[in-house]
């Protein structure tokens, strides 16, 4: 099986910045494709990054471009998202899952049906 154990978060002020990891299990990481998710009270699930298993395509949602960035190191089985300018809205717990279908090249839709390993979440708490 495939293990995902986020860590990273914390709580911060407005402004602040925080870097999450997500690592992962197994010798085929490089090929699955990873997304960064997240909760917040009271809130639906929403997707907010994805990346291929070669780093070549990453996605954002439109609420976090220009201030998160996804990034992989396939060598320590690691996927990053770091975070800058946070604001109290992204008050939530932080997911990461994997698609585990190895294409290496492509990347699944936002609504994360292709996601089938989720890690257990940490928690990012902003303040204003």
């Amino acid at each position: 099986q495939v293990q995902l154990v986020e860590s990273g978060g914390g709580l911060v002020q407005a402004g602040d910045s925080l870097r999450l990891s997500c690592a992962a299990s197994g010798r085929t990481f490089s090929s699955y494709a990873i997304a960064w998710f997240r909760q917040g009270p009271g809130k639906a699930r929403e997707f907010v990054g994805s990346i291929n298993g070669s780093g070549g395509i990453r996605l954002y949602a439109d609420s976090v471009k220009g201030r998160f960035t996804i990034s992989r190191d396939n060598s320590e089985n690691t996927v990053y998202l770091q975070m800058n300018n946070l604001k109290p809205e992204d008050t939530a717990v932080y997911y990461c899952a994997a698609d585990l279908r190895r294409s290496r090249t492509t990347l699944p839709g936002t609504k994360g049906l292709e996601y089938t390993t989720w890690g257990q979440g940490t928690q990012v708490t902003v303040s204003s």
